[in-house]
């Protein structure tokens, strides 16, 4: 009995048109009735929901490869020729200058200081603070203004003990004037009175 029972129970199951990988099975029977495509999976994920993904951290033994991948420093034999190769351009470039007439300080070597004043002036500029004579004013470049900016405030952190009392206060005192004329110009551009749509006035019937 028991082995009739399994039979029974195995023709049952059997009694499907299609097999596992969809093909019409040699044995099913044969209906007028259109084959039934079989129904999709319900899916686990709230389609309510946007999806985002989500882009992972890498591993440490990923952390590791792209340590390797990175191409190996220039020895300190290299990197001593290379300073005196970069320094022999620089005299040539000086000397081409010195040539043409050019003034003794268009080959000044650059310092920390006038790093940090070509970022100064160049955030002035961007915050519409300063301009050449005879130019007409633009809108300020409020966006590349925060980048200089930001940029000094990596180079005072980064630098941090290493710089002398007067290059501190220069670093210091670019960063202070600078941060307060950009808030100023963000109050100016928040409190510009704003434009109104123009008004339209529909056709007369």
């Amino acid at each position: 009995m028991a082995d009739k029972r399994e039979k029974e129970m195995f023709i049952v199951s059997d009694k499907r048109k299609f097999t596992s990988e969809g093909e019409v099975r040699e044995d099913a029977p044969i209906t007028s009735e259109p084959a039934e495509e079989p129904k999709a999976e319900p899916k686990v994920q709230d389609e309510a929901k946007p999806h985002i993904e989500k882009v992972a951290e890498p591993t440490p033994e990923e952390a590791a490869k792209q340590d390797r991948d990175m191409p190996p420093l220039p020895t300190a034999e290299e990197q001593t020729v290379n300073h005196a190769d970069y320094k022999s351009a620089g005299k040539q470039v000086d000397d081409m200058l010195r040539e043409h007439g050019a003034p003794p300080n268009a080959f000044r070597e650059t310092n920390f200081e006038q790093l940090v004043m070509s970022l100064y002036m160049s955030a002035l500029v961007q915050l519409g603070a300063v301009r050449q004579e005879n130019q007409q004013p633009t809108p300020p470049d409020i966006i590349a203004a925060r980048q200089t900016i930001d940029t000094l405030g990596i180079l005072q952190e980064k630098t941090a003990g290493n710089l002398n009392e007067r290059e501190s206060n220069l670093l210091q005192h670019s960063l202070f004037e600078l941060r307060m004329t950009y808030v100023e110009v963000i109050k100016m551009l928040n409190s510009a009175p704003k434009v109104a749509p123009p008004t339209i006035i529909p056709p007369k019937k």
